[in-house]
């Protein structure tokens, strides 16, 4: 099958194929799938113009909503974050868009930048396998978490009913919310800076940002990652529908070259992503999430040193 726009022949199977599989897999990781499907399209598949930035997000429009719903209906969504966390990374994945179109169109530049994208998640994934102190705190959390969803439930069944998440004050100066009766309070201006470097970084790979700035939050902010998850997860979304408008709207612009998303493809790619994320939701407790980790972090770093090596040499 011919992808007019990606300039590519393949069968249709083998994006959501693709996709699945790498979905399967990072979803059991804790990892977003987008940044590996993006050295798959350049590598493999030979699609390397612009508009692949934009039909990696078109991938992060279809399969991230079922995530988005299981925190809006588990009602942990928490909203002071999350729109601080939209307002920063839109601009900024506007901003990756036409950095993308202008300074990196050509493929060996921006898979230079892509390798150092990847490097650096990559090194964070061996971090966080190799320190124990980092592994120590994650099991910590994870259990501060449970704890605290087993007082919540427990006060509820005696009939007080309470909020899982409530706004305690939400202003240019500062954010502070109750998750779970479990107070935090961060600056505001601090949170939107963030948010608005990672959404450069994000709009010109062609990620929505989250797998990036989630880390960030739990590191420089100190909050929970079981905090931040939903606003990232939903900055991701609603920043990535922006970015392919943006993307699109750059096309015409740009008539010499792919920039808008190829819709077929991202769609099959999307497709694919959503049923991976389930499987690998469904799968995960049966294999040792180490191994997993282990896995995505070699052949991300491979990914990231071939990039940086092709293109520097």
């Amino acid at each position: 099958m011919y992808f007019p726009v990606a300039g590519i022949e393949v069968s249709p199977w083998v994006p959501p194929l693709v996709a699945m599989a790498v979905s399967f897999f990072t979803s059991m990781g804790g990892v977003s799938g987008a940044f590996l499907l993006l050295p798959f399209q350049m590598s493999f598949l030979g699609y390397a113009s612009p508009s692949v930035s934009a039909t990696n997000h078109l991938f992060n429009i279809v399969a991230i909503p079922s995530g988005v719903l299981r925190y809006l209906r588990e009602g942990r969504m928490v909203w002071p974050l999350t729109w601080i966390v939209i307002a920063g990374t839109l601009p900024g994945v506007l901003i990756g868009a036409v950095v993308r179109v202008t300074w990196l169109p050509d493929a060996s530049n921006f898979k230079l930048f892509a390798g150092a994208v990847l490097l650096y998640i990559g090194i964070k994934m061996v971090r966080d396998l190799t320190g124990r102190s980092n592994g120590s705190a994650k099991a910590a959390s994870e259990h501060r978490f449970q704890e605290l969803v087993r007082k919540h439930r427990s006060k509820a069944g005696s009939g007080e009913p309470l909020p899982v998440v409530r706004t305690i004050a939400f202003n240019l100066r500062r954010t502070c919310y109750e998750f779970y009766g479990e107070r935090h309070d961060v600056s505001t201006p601090g949170i939107f800076a963030l948010s608005f470097f990672v959404g450069i970084v994000g709009g010109t790979y062609g990620i929505g940002g989250g797998s990036i700035v989630a880390p960030f939050f739990v590191t420089v902010f100190g909050l929970p990652i079981y905090t931040v998850a939903g606003a990232a997860l939903m900055g991701t979304f609603v920043t990535s529908v922006a970015g392919v408008a943006f993307y699109q709207f750059l096309a015409p612009f740009h008539p010499d070259m792919a920039v808008g998303p190829d819709w077929l493809l991202g769609i099959l790619f999307g497709l694919g992503g959503m049923v991976g994320m389930y499987l690998g939701a469904r799968c995960q407790k049966h294999v040792p999430a180490q191994v997993i980790k282990w896995m995505l972090a070699v052949v991300v770093l491979g990914t990231a040193l071939k990039y940086g090596y092709g293109a520097l040499f």
